[in-house]
């Protein structure tokens, strides 16, 4: 078991759906039950499913979790394509957010390879 406050995986990912949630401050109302629902469901598996993971009793378990977690980065990147692509982002914002979670998912998949 691991203590998940002190992953840094799952420090940067929660750090990661607050820039979500302050960009999702600007979409328009109607997308509430849409893209905004479904991009803050997303952000918040991250590491949701990190912490979750932690506290499973073997290691296979976590790893299953982190699998989730990189899922959800996917989800993300996807989801905030969809939101550029109908103009409720720009591409600048887009790209960083996606670099962003990119780099979540690199960080999971290594720490996710260190474990046996």
């Amino acid at each position: 078991m691991h203590n998940f406050r002190e992953l840094k995986i799952w420090q940067r990912s929660v750090e990661f759906v607050t820039e979500i949630y302050k960009t999702l401050e600007r979409f328009p109302t109607e997308e509430k039950f849409g893209l905004i629902s479904q991009l803050k469901r997303c952000a918040v598996s991250i590491p949701s499913n990190i912490s979750e993971g932690a506290g499973r009793s073997t290691n296979a378990q976590f790893k299953y979790f982190l699998e989730v977690s990189m899922g959800s980065c996917n989800e993300v990147i996807t989801q905030l394509e969809i939101s550029s692509r109908l103009g409720f982002i720009a591409e600048a914002e887009k790209a960083r957010l996606s670099d962003e979670a990119h780099q979540i998912y690199k960080m999971i998949l290594g720490f996710y390879n260190t474990l046996s």
